[in-house]
């Protein structure tokens, strides 16, 4: 980053973007409630839903920015005007594109909480070298798609400070489902891109990966016994999505020469605790999957909520997450480690890690191990000073014991 655009004056240290949209209000509300003296505001293009929910904020009351995901003009001043733009204007590759773009031009970082990973590649192809030179910091998936995955990994690893053969990670949770969510997922197939979405490595930078580790990481479709929990597998909707997220933060730390292992791999699936509901999982995940590729899609979309809806503040408030991982180490040796949390994993749950994520660089910037940008992961760019904001925030942290 030149020194012009590194010493700028900025209005504020985080802009909520999209912050009128279902998981936008709730982060809205959490920084409120956490950060009384923040300097912030929240943006997007409706500016009587901005002033309504500016007014709900009781403790800090954000300034309010016009933004439209089509104009350069009004993304640029966001971006020139704060140190970190932080998105919920999904789906990702439909409202975020030119977004991303103006931080990079005017030396904001940028995250926000996608789960769409043929998108984040097509922005790892078109901006993570002038991210890299510019000490821009864009960070995508920030939200419960993929920090258990991803951080949990990378606190697993770094725990047992030894070098790791392969980790099974086992997702299980209670919450509800949003509209915007569901539009995601229907977006998606309609993405016009050169990438192939079902490449098991598609994150990755070139060569980064081995033929073993190919073999090894696959989108597996099927139920099994957990013998270390006495539970069931299923697959994970979110498995294809998590998984590259994780392998390309090894990858990356691979590069940085403080790798999780040289022959490392991840995989992830669903836990639940009887046969029967593992069946009936794979078999709603298999109806899914065949509706959302069919050509007329469309049809069918109607029968799901709409964008803007979510869950009751109930759900959000019962919900809750746990991660588990099975780690098994390059001495022959295997652990368990777990991370876990309350709230609703897909809102209230999401809305905190995507705001602890953004306020890691507001906060903790010069104590990051890495200082530098590019198309980042939040194990890569944030870390050690992220598993301390989460844990400080009520997600646990439970280091992996010896089985």
């Amino acid at each position: 980053m030149n020194e012009t655009m590194k010493d700028k004056t900025r209005n504020f240290q985080l802009i909520i973007f999209g912050a009128t949209g279902f998981t936008g209000k709730i982060a809205t509300k959490y920084i409120d409630y956490h950060y009384p003296n923040l300097k912030w505001a929240i943006a997007g293009r409706n500016k009587d839903k901005l002033e309504d929910l500016a007014n709900l904020c009781k403790n800090n009351k954000p300034d309010i920015v016009i933004g439209n995901s089509d104009n350069k003009a009004e993304l640029s001043h966001i971006a020139s005007i704060t140190k970190v733009v932080l998105s919920f204007a999904g789906p990702f590759n439909k409202y975020s594109n030119l977004l991303v773009e103006c931080c990079l031009n005017e030396g904001a970082h940028y995250l926000d909480i996608t789960g769409e990973n043929i998108w984040v590649k097509d922005l790892i192809d078109r901006h993570h070298e002038a991210a890299e030179k510019n000490g821009v910091k864009i960070v995508p998936s920030c939200g419960y798609d993929s920090i258990p995955s991803d951080i949990g990994s990378f606190f697993s690893q770094r725990s047992l400070d030894k070098k790791i053969l392969s980790i099974d990670c086992y997702q299980s949770g209670g919450g509800g489902v949003s509209g915007g969510t569901i539009e995601s997922a229907f977006s998606m197939m309609e993405y016009k891109t050169k990438n192939k979405l079902g490449h098991t490595f598609l994150l990755n930078p070139k060569n980064s990966y081995s033929n073993i580790q190919r073999e090894k990481s696959k989108d597996k479709f099927s139920i099994k016994k957990i013998k270390y929990f006495n539970t069931w597998s299923a697959p994970f909707v979110m498995a294809p999505a998590n998984t590259r997220v994780v392998r390309r933060s090894a990858a990356l730390f691979d590069m940085m020469q403080n790798g999780y292992g040289e022959q490392f791999v991840y995989n992830e699936f669903m836990e639940l605790k009887k046969y029967t509901s593992a069946l009936i999982v794979s078999a709603s995940l298999v109806v899914l999957g065949l509706i959302i590729s069919l050509p007329f899609r469309r049809v069918f979309r109607p029968l799901f909520t709409k964008p803007g809806n979510g869950p009751s503040k109930k759900t959000q408030d019962n919900g809750w997450f746990k991660s588990k991982f099975i780690i098994k180490t390059e001495d022959n040796k295997t652990y368990i480690s777990k991370l876990y949390g309350k709230g609703d994993p897909g809102y209230k749950s999401t809305a905190r890690f995507a705001c602890e994520s953004a306020m890691t660089i507001i906060e903790n910037e010069d104590e990051l191990d890495y200082k530098g940008g590019g198309v980042l992961t939040t194990a890569t760019a944030l870390g050690d000073c992220l598993v301390k904001r989460l844990s400080d925030k009520g997600v646990t942290f439970e280091s992996p014991v010896e089985i």
